[in-house]
């Protein structure tokens, strides 16, 4: 017995209208009947289709502005009737029911206006959009109908097939054109998970931004945590590896098409699991600066990080930061890469470099080296990170804190000078993204030694000067949390440092402060505190 069903009638019904035309085409080559609803049927008839109104099929015409359209026992009972059933047969058949064996939708864009309502700074419920969308607005774009027929087709897949993804359509036309106007069911059976997977992630996306509205009467908070966490992210790409090469990986993508996990590769290999975690640690990091800037992350911690004029002046300052941990890094550029900063860029050993964009020149310069990857990133919103523990998930907010001068305390009899403040707050963006525990010289906008991921913070603080190449005299440094006890500060001091931006709140603050005034260096608290682990 063959497990290809020929499609006899479809009925599409679709939000975007891309490709759509050419699917209808093919099945109508076949003498596929096409049932069809409001706007869709109009794109169709455009074309030259003819099209069955849904509202024929039902004999009910849509009502309620569109709420009901495709709600009605002759298009429910039409997917899920078991064919060969003689009981199901029987019901349809004294009820004049007719088969439906394909479903084409795509459903309302209710994450778009959730994203939009959702927005700093947007409506008050009820209120108007400036520039988001009313509460009335993200309710209506709740898709009832399209999730109702995407899980009735997907239920009865043995005899019907449910299309909801666009991407699907040429193979599709490819497979109806080589059997004559059937599907298998081996397709029947892939586009189902696809069709559960997709509502899956439709009710979690309405769940997830419905949990941020405690009441209608009440604005909607984005920061609120959700009562019950549900992820729901597509396969976007299966990596050949993870961290190791015994590891399974893949990458899951929100279909933003922002941020690492939407990013565009235009040369090079396939990308890592690891690469793609370096590659978000040095984007975020040079994200945080408004002036040009260039990060070299080894390891998911910056070994060169500065900002200039130009692109090319700050990878030539990031570079000398430590240019050994260099070779083999991966680079964030904050700013299109032109062909000056590509053709000193390319003089090095780099896995991957992201940037907004690269110029033709730049990429004409890249292209000799093959194996380097490039890619496009467009930036993404903040949102919260989640870890895995045993047992369980960890959620918190994005480390989105920043201080200002203003925001400063100066904590020691002397002030720091307006180019160490300079440097202090610097230090202090880079710091908050290196791994605890953290100490990072700076000067002039540029890294000059950085001391990672350490258990104490005195061997953070000489870790990070036995790394230095250039020199530490006159810097200033950054510390990621307090000193508990003078010892990491004298440690900076004796390296060389002049001043130190701290969160403060240790309870020997004093015996800290004191030392700083005894070897005369300019000491500043922020009151925020930045562990990375």
């Amino acid at each position: 017995m063959s497990t290809e069903k020929r499609i006899r009638r479809a009925l599409l019904s679709v939000t975007d209208k891309t490709g759509l035309v050419e699917l209808a085409q093919a099945l109508a080559e076949f003498g596929v009947e096409l049932v069809s609803t409001g706007g869709t049927a109009r794109t169709l008839r455009e074309a030259g289709l003819g099209v069955q109104d849904i509202s024929d099929l039902t004999g009910f015409p849509e009502m309620l502005d569109g709420r009901v359209k495709t709600l009605h026992p002759r298009v429910h009972a039409g997917l899920l009737y078991i064919r060969g059933n003689q009981e199901h047969e029987v019901a349809v058949a004294a009820h004049g029911i007719q088969p439906i064996d394909m479903v084409v939708v795509n459903l309302y864009a209710f994450e778009k206006t959730a994203a939009q309502f959702l927005q700093p700074h947007g409506p008050a419920i009820g209120g108007p959009g400036q520039p988001g969308v009313t509460f009335a607005q993200l309710i209506e774009n709740i898709d009832i109908g399209g999730p109702s027929m995407v899980r009735s087709a997907a239920k009865n897949f043995e005899d019907v097939a449910i299309v909801t993804r666009i991407a699907d359509y040429a193979a599709l036309i490819q497979e109806l054109h080589s059997t004559r106007g059937c599907l298998s069911r081996e397709t029947r059976w892939r586009l189902a998970r696809q069709a559960f997977a997709l509502t899956a992630a439709y009710d979690s996306a309405i769940a997830n931004t419905l949990d941020m509205i405690p009441e209608p009467s009440a604005a909607p908070d984005a920061a609120a945590l959700p009562a019950t966490l549900r992820i729901n992210f597509p396969l976007a790409q299966a990596l050949r590896y993870g961290e190791n090469p015994h590891q399974r990986a893949a990458l899951y993508s929100d279909g933003s098409g922002l941020g690492v996990a939407g990013a565009a590769q235009l040369q090079g290999k396939e990308l890592s699991f690891n690469n793609l975690v370096d590659l978000d640690a040095c984007w975020e990091l040079s994200a945080e600066f408004e002036q040009p800037a260039v990060v070299i992350v080894k390891h998911t911690n910056p070994c060169g990080a500065a900002t200039g004029e130009t692109i090319l002046e700050a990878y030539r300052k990031a570079l000398a930061c430590d240019p050994v941990s260099a070779y083999g890094g991966v680079i964030g550029i904050n700013r299109p890469v032109d062909a000056a900063a590509a053709e000193e860029i390319a003089k090095l050993f780099v896995e991957a470099i992201a940037a907004p964009s690269f110029t033709p020149e730049a990429r004409e310069r890249f292209a000799a080296k093959k194996n380097l990857r490039l890619v496009e990133v467009h930036a993404a919103p903040p949102r919260p990170v989640v870890k895995h523990i045993s047992g369980g998930l960890l959620l918190q907010d994005a480390d989105t804190g920043r201080v200002t001068e203003s925001e400063l305390k100066v904590a020691t009899w002397r002030p720091p000078t307006a180019e160490e403040l300079r440097s202090l707050l610097f230090a202090w963006r880079v710091a908050k993204h290196v791994k605890s525990n953290a100490i990072v010289y700076a000067r002039d906008g540029q890294t000059v030694g950085v001391g990672a991921g350490q258990m104490s913070r005195v061997d953070a603080a000489r870790f990070g000067a036995q790394k230095a190449v250039l020199p530490l005299q006159g810097t200033a440094a950054a510390s990621d949390a307090f000193f508990p006890f003078p010892d990491g500060l004298e440690a900076v001091a004796a390296a060389g440092a002049t001043a130190v931006i701290q969160p403060g709140g240790s309870v020997r603050d004093d015996e800290v402060v004191a030392a700083a005034d005894r070897l005369g260096v300019a000491m500043v608290f922020t009151g925020i505190r930045h562990f990375r682990h």
